[in-house]
């Protein structure tokens, strides 16, 4: 029998604003001082963790700063520069490759526009909404990733299987406006609330408004649950001077 799905959420922005306050600065864990560097973070996170890319990428530019010096690189090196971040033989060639890319139609500057990104050798409107949003404050969708396209689910805000699918449907729900926080807010929200083998459903500030909800909340103040959520998230870890990036915009 297949899976039930969701009821869409009766209070989408009654959910939004609790979100909100659960979240209230949104922000990408990828650490970045660049839209370069944000790219290459991006494009090294595929199927791997935000800390491994982090430590990937200041290697990987600590060698090759720019697109210029990447793009003039040996394949071997690169491949061993980012080995532990997984599919590192695909993720070297995309990256020099890419690397070529910016420096012969763009003059070595990472593009402003979806169109010219996802013609980038390994960059999807995934890797281009991080971008665009993150560095450029440029809303032209809603990040969708494993954990926003989780959460997007179950929330029943979303019915798609595929990431361009639920992100057209999410787009539907939220004001442009509030694409690019929300984005990074359902990915903060599933990675450290709405997990994928167990999640925290009785600590969860969305708990009473959620349709997939597995457990009744641990008290009724959600306002409550939403300052732990955000405690949680802000955990010594994810501060000090190499805190990850804030949305631009």
């Amino acid at each position: 029998m297949p899976a039930r799905r969701p009821r869409p959420p009766r209070d989408v922005e009654g959910l939004l604003a609790r979100l909100r306050r659960a979240i209230p600065v949104p922000f990408c864990e990828l650490r970045a001082s660049s839209p370069w560097e944000l790219l290459v973070a991006t494009v090294l996170a595929a199927r791997s963790t935000d800390r491994t890319a982090n430590e990937v990428t200041a290697r990987l530019l600590a060698r090759w700063p720019t697109p210029a010096a990447l793009a003039g690189a040996d394949l071997r090196d690169v491949e061993d520069v980012v080995r532990s971040s997984g599919y590192y033989r695909q993720k070297a060639r995309a990256l020099r490759a890419l690397a070529a890319c910016l420096v012969e139609r763009h003059g070595g500057e990472v593009p402003r526009a979806m169109d010219e990104l996802v013609e980038l050798p390994g960059v999807g409107r995934k890797t281009a909404n991080v971008v665009l949003g993150t560095a450029f404050g440029v809303a032209e969708g809603i990040i969708v990733d494993t954990h926003s396209g989780r959460v997007a689910r179950r929330l029943g805000l979303a019915t798609a299987t595929d990431p361009d699918g639920i992100e057209r449907q999410l787009c539907a729900h939220v004001d442009r406006t509030q694409w690019i926080e929300t984005g990074h807010r359902l990915t903060l929200h599933g990675r450290y609330v709405c997990l994928a083998r167990k999640p925290r459903c009785a600590d969860c500030p969305l708990q009473e408004l959620c349709p997939s909800a597995a457990a009744p909340p641990a008290h009724r103040d959600w306002k409550r649950r939403a300052d732990d959520e955000w405690r949680h998230i802000l955990a010594p870890a994810q501060t000090g001077p190499d805190a990850p990036l804030a949305t631009a915009g």
